[in-house]
């Protein structure tokens, strides 16, 4: 039997994997394991979102395939999202598709949009999905440094002269996991003059549009005048209404890209269960109360975890926005990197987090912290460093 397959053979070995082996191996000990590491919202969905599922779920007519780019109910009532929230005006029928979260959305498009040689731009770090769909489809990802907004669009001028034409596209993601970072619509402005005079498509990763914190809410990439000419946005419920299993997001903008993006979705799947999207579009259509719950929960958290590690001699900046802190390690272990940091954290704490390396190797002086575990565990977790942990 023939065993090499290119496209997992390029895939590098899962840097998350051995701590979450060790994590299990620790469990298996009777260790009680504080997880900080996946960005995976420990409180459920809110009731009434819940019982439209269940209602919905007992009319057989539901129980049908349903449609790869959505119903048409969703995709209206995201549309009238983006109006209210952006000031942004989106055709549900030519502008909007449905995905299976927004990492299935941006990972199909990548397949529907990449051709051999075509290169795509990331940040690094960044999430795993967007290098890593794109390397999938057969492009080639080149890295850009992202330590601060100005810098990236210095950097993306130098590579847009460097690679000429073979660029198709880059990939951005604000508030950005896993760093935090934030931008303000001028990031955006510059953004598009540059890659519109380049005739480069932009990818925007919008899934924490509602986890901030401190300042004005983001801002959508969209609503910069002609974004829509070469742009297209990803939104997730995930993490705006405690969804994160139910896997419903949003592909909005451009209608090339969107068409494609369908084309190719109407051969690979049905469309999330009906169920499912009628319970999406009674959240979206419904109370909005429960995003500032969601968020309060959030930014408590994240105060929690910023002034408890203060005090037992680890300082991590305060994020602004998204679920997660990105914590520099500690002067003391930072040559080590961040397998061996996380791997300490976790065998002297009983802590797990994310090494940041799992983002690109400019991540590697850091790990993810989330927050999803309630105050007093956070506290327990600064506790066991403090009274494991000699950082000095």
């Amino acid at each position: 039997m023939k065993t090499k397959f290119e496209r997992v053979n390029i895939l590098p070995p899962y840097v998350f994997s051995e701590i979450n082996n060790l994590k299990a191996k620790e469990r298996l000990k009777g260790r009680d394991i504080i997880d900080l590491g996946m960005g995976n919202p420990d409180n459920g969905t809110p009731k009434h979102i819940v019982e439209k599922l269940i209602q919905a779920v007992k009319n057989n007519k539901t129980h049908r395939y349903s449609v790869s780019k959505g119903i048409v109910g969703l995709r209206r009532a995201h549309s009238n999202y983006y109006a209210r929230r952006f000031g942004v005006k989106i055709n549900y029928e030519k502008e909007v598709v449905v995905t299976l979260g927004s990492k299935e959305g941006l990972a199909n498009l990548a397949s529907a949009i990449s051709s051999k040689g075509d290169i795509i731009l990331v940040p690094d770090p960044s999430y795993p999905i967007h290098p890593y769909g794109f390397l999938i489809a057969g492009a080639v990802v080149k890295r850009i440094k992202m330590s601060d907004e100005e810098l990236f669009l210095k950097n993306l001028v130098k590579s847009i002269n460097k690679f000429k034409n073979k660029i198709k596209a880059v990939v951005i993601n604000y508030p950005n996991n896993p760093t935090t970072k934030i931008v303000d619509i001028s990031f955006y402005k510059e953004l598009i003059s540059i890659c519109r005079k380049n005739n480069i498509w932009i990818l925007s990763d919008l899934a924490y549009a509602e986890i901030f914190f401190d300042g004005p809410p983001p801002p959508s990439i969209l609503q910069v005048k002609n974004a829509k000419d070469i742009a297209v946005e990803f939104t997730s419920m995930s993490k705006t209404f405690n969804m994160p299993g139910w896997r419903v997001g949003f592909a909005s903008g451009n209608k090339t890209l969107i068409a494609a993006l369908a084309r190719i979705k109407s051969y690979l799947d049905y469309g999330a269960f009906t169920p499912i999207q009628v319970a999406a579009t009674a959240a979206l259509n419904g109370p909005q109360s429960y995003i500032e719950d969601i968020r309060k929960t959030y930014k408590s958290r994240r105060d929690v975890l910023i002034d408890s590690m203060s005090r037992s001699g680890w300082v991590i900046p305060k994020p602004k926005a998204t679920m997660f802190a990105w914590a520099p390690i500690p002067k003391k272990y930072s040559s080590r990197g961040s397998i061996f940091f996380s791997k300490l954290l976790l065998k002297k704490a009983g802590l797990a987090v994310s090494p940041g390396v799992g983002f690109g190797a400019l991540g590697d002086k850091h790990v993810r912290i989330s927050l999803v575990e309630n105050e007093q565990r956070i506290r327990q977790a600064s506790r066991n460093i403090r009274n494991n942990i000699n950082f000095n």
